[in-house]
């Protein structure tokens, strides 16, 4: 399986999901070589709660190859930390560009894939498919590229970076069978990668229990907010293009035009963050909108809790794992129609990321329905356990064996 991130240090949910798979594929008997292409210091005790038993036919191995990447670089942002990394003779060991730094990966993943003994390979999107395709090059074993968003979904809306598109298709092509996180993603490449529909298998993604928290009487930083009778309506995720923040903020005025007793909460990090806390101040509303930054873990389970809606607003959302965690924890969810999430639950608000009149109708209408938002945090928190990633795994499993077992 190759992959780039993984828990604790990720920056989105693709390590999540890399994680949550990895972890129930294993549970199911599927011995995982996970191959990162950054040497992480991933925690010892995490490993020990995930796989430490090494039961017959289950062990999780993990290889490393130092690198740069990380789940969301950009060219850009890839050249800003080349910059700053030499070795002791003062040069840099890594490629000069991202594209570089992947042909890099794929080159050492070779290496790696001559030197295990596997059944078949899993890559994670387009970073890691070129070493899923020399991996395949070298052993001859079969290739599945695991679809989490496309270039398609990162330009929300605005065109493509063409080589990344290439290097999509290419791994697109090269594989032996495709997963994608939803309908919605399998569509996309049907449509803009000429790829057969009978070729893509479709696995929703899942949640898991790491997103609760045990202990329900945890102290809320935002306590003193709540018990002033103050409502809040939360947005988690990346602060980019695709994940449609800004019709967040236009709606957020709106909403605040009917109703001043709300406080509308930003948890995240991206490029687009200075032009947004510049956007709340030009709407007039910077006092009623807080930037928490990236929050992880008790902390933002902390958040979900406090919330009284979480608001998904993407442009183009492959999956979306933010609504399900804000349900585990009782939180409604109004979520983007444009997103594959939006096909495996029913007990959430749906709506066109671009309608901020139907977005602030929504707002206002679970704030001011008790009911409403009673029924939908107990029947969301109920419908989520069934989204789960030991039913992705199993799925996963089923796949695998339509080539390990081909006559």
């Amino acid at each position: 399986m190759f992959g780039w991130e993984f828990p604790p240090y990720n920056s989105g949910g693709l390590g999540v999901a890399c994680s949550g798979l990895a972890k129930n594929l294993a549970k199911n008997g599927i011995d995982v070589i996970f191959v990162l292409p950054k040497n992480i210091p991933v925690s010892s005790d995490f490993m020990k709660i995930v796989f430490a038993e090494k039961k017959p036919g289950t062990f999780f191995k993990m290889r490393t190859v130092e690198t740069l990447l990380s789940g969301y670089v950009d060219p850009t942002g890839y050249n800003a930390i080349l910059q700053k990394t030499v070795n002791r003779e003062g040069k840099c060991i890594y490629g000069a560009t991202l594209y570089d730094e992947v042909l890099r990966y794929s080159e050492l993943s070779r290496e790696i894939a001559q030197d295990e003994d596997f059944d078949i390979i899993h890559a994670h999107d387009w970073l890691s498919f070129p070493s899923g395709i020399e991996a395949r090059r070298v052993s001859g074993k079969p290739l599945i590229v695991h679809v989490h968003a496309t270039e398609f979904d990162r330009g929300g809306g605005k065109g493509v970076n063409q080589k990344v598109y290439d290097i999509e298709r290419e791994g697109l092509h090269q594989a032996d069978g495709i997963i994608a996180v939803s309908n919605y993603t399998k569509n996309i490449l049907v449509q803009h990668y000429d790829i057969s529909p009978h070729k893509v298998n479709v696995v929703h993604n899942g949640v898991g229990e790491e997103n609760v928290l045990v202990d329900k009487e945890i102290t809320n930083k935002l306590h003193n907010l709540k018990s002033s009778g103050t409502k809040i309506v939360l947005y988690v995720g990346r602060l980019t293009l695709q994940k449609g923040v800004d019709y967040f903020l236009k709606s957020a005025a709106q909403v605040l035009k009917y109703d001043k007793n709300i406080t509308f909460l930003i948890s995240g990090s991206g490029d687009m963050e200075k032009q947004l806390i510049c956007m709340a101040a030009e709407l007039g509303i910077s006092d009623k909108v807080l930037f928490t930054g990236w929050l992880k873990g008790a902390e933002l389970v902390e958040v979900y809790r406090a919330a009284d809606l979480l608001v998904m607003p993407s442009v183009s959302e492959p999956f979306g794992l933010i609504p399900l965690e804000s349900m585990m924890n009782g939180t409604p969810a109004l979520i983007s129609k444009q997103s594959g999430v939006s096909e495996a639950i029913s007990h959430a608000l749906k709506v066109d990321f671009w309608d901020t009149d139907e977005i602030t109708n929504k707002i206002l209408a679970v704030l001011k329905n008790d009911s409403l938002q009673e029924h939908l945090s107990s029947e969301g928190e109920q419908e989520v356990k069934k989204i789960n990633w030991h039913e992705a795994a199993k799925n996963c499993v089923s796949i695998y064996n339509k080539f390990c077992f081909q006559t």
